[in-house]
């Protein structure tokens, strides 16, 4: 283990990151974050120990937002892999969320009273210290639990969290329903955790994504390749070690889960054939939008009256991807302007529903989309 001050320079120094003032500011808040952590506690003495005194309080988490591919997640990860303690843990923000409904769920079955307390206290249990990647709230259900949730582990349990998100704390779900009872969390973060601001000129995810392209013509080996390096620049996977990429089991909702292949930082591999040609709706589209930035889709069909029921799965799922801003990389057997092959006479409204879908298509391999923050308004 190293300190993170000392990773980051090293990677300035090499040439892997450009000199950047807020990056560095952050690392050496994260560094020093590190220090507090790492160090022994301080013991309260003898006459600590006669009266009681209170236990030092947990060191202040910190909240990093900035547009897409400023160095958020790479500055977390930097933090989290040289934390030397045991009691760490770095997820998803939604896979945490995933992970505490489901804690809920258990709780719930045991009719002992209100959940939350019980479910923060397992959670404190088991670490120290959280660091959730890409925090964006847009459902009521998490909105709703995590003012009390994050209060019992933050305020009562003494748990440090470090977060990145697209967005400054004040605007984490704007305009959502019944948001006056989420403004505490908003208040919370304001207070425990220090905001720190990345939004320095490179944005290092676009300059991966160039010369890679978005939708792979037609669906073959050299479609793939293309997928597969799009895969790893943005996931740093070894292209080598493919075989073993992580999956997971995605909750859609309703006790149901679907299988996503490949899940890597918030990047999800799918086949068209799992996600258009088995019976699939809306809540399932809005799981996928909400837990990954970026979806690769591979084997597209050509689409049409032939395929009606395919063809209306994938104009929902494209629906979902984009109102929450989530990046498409695709290989598919036509340019999204030629992907609908009408019957002819008498096709004129499937046609006509395909237009918005290839126009979101196309928008979605621009660079203006492909700068927004997932979920982005």
């Amino acid at each position: 283990m190293t300190s993170v001050l000392a990773r980051y320079r090293a990677l300035v120094a090499a040439g892997e990151l450009r000199p950047d003032a807020e990056q560095a500011a952050a690392a050496a808040r994260l560094d020093a974050l590190q220090q507090e952590l790492e160090a022994p506690p301080r013991s309260s003495g003898f006459f600590g120990k006669l009266f009681g005194a209170s236990p030092a309080p947990s060191p202040r988490g910190i909240y990093m937002w900035g547009g897409v591919g400023r160095g958020k997640s790479m500055l977390m990860d930097l933090f989290h892999d040289n934390l030397a303690i045991a009691a760490k843990r770095r997820a998803h923000f939604h896979e945490f969320m995933l992970d505490v409904h489901a804690r809920l769920r258990e709780e719930r079955k045991k009719e002992s009273g209100d959940p939350i307390p019980p479910v923060a206290a397992a959670i404190a249990e088991e670490t120290r210290v959280l660091c959730f990647d890409e925090m964006v709230v847009n459902n009521s259900a998490d909105a709703m639990i995590m003012s009390r949730l994050f209060t019992a582990l933050i305020a009562d349990r003494g748990v440090t969290v470090v977060t990145t998100s697209n967005r400054v704390p004040k605007d984490l779900y704007k305009n959502g329903l019944n948001r006056e009872h989420f403004l505490p969390f908003i208040a919370l973060i304001e207070a425990r955790l220090d905001v720190q601001t990345l939004n320095g000129p490179t944005d290092y995810r676009l300059e991966r994504m160039q010369g890679v392209g978005t939708w792979h013509v037609p669906v073959g080996p050299e479609s793939t390749a293309k997928v597969r390096e799009a895969f790893f620049r943005l996931t740093d996977y070894p292209p080598e070690d493919s075989e073993h990429v992580p999956s997971c089991e995605l909750d859609v909702g309703g006790g149901r889960t679907m299988h996503v292949p490949k899940n890597l930082k918030g990047v999800g591999v799918f086949s068209f054939k799992r996600l258009c040609a088995e019976a699939r709706g809306a809540s399932d589209y809005l799981a996928i939008a909400r837990n990954f930035h970026t979806v690769i889709i591979v084997a597209i069909p050509r689409l049409g009256a032939d395929l009606r029921n395919e063809t209306s799965r994938f104009i929902t799922l494209i629906d979902a991807l984009y109102e929450h801003k989530v990046k498409l990389i695709a290989t598919a057997d036509a340019q999204p302007a030629d992907l609908y092959e009408g019957s002819g006479k008498g096709d004129e409204d499937g046609r006509f529903m395909f237009d918005r879908t290839v126009s979101r298509l196309m928008e979605m391999q621009s660079e203006e989309y492909l700068a927004l923050g997932h979920g982005q308004d």
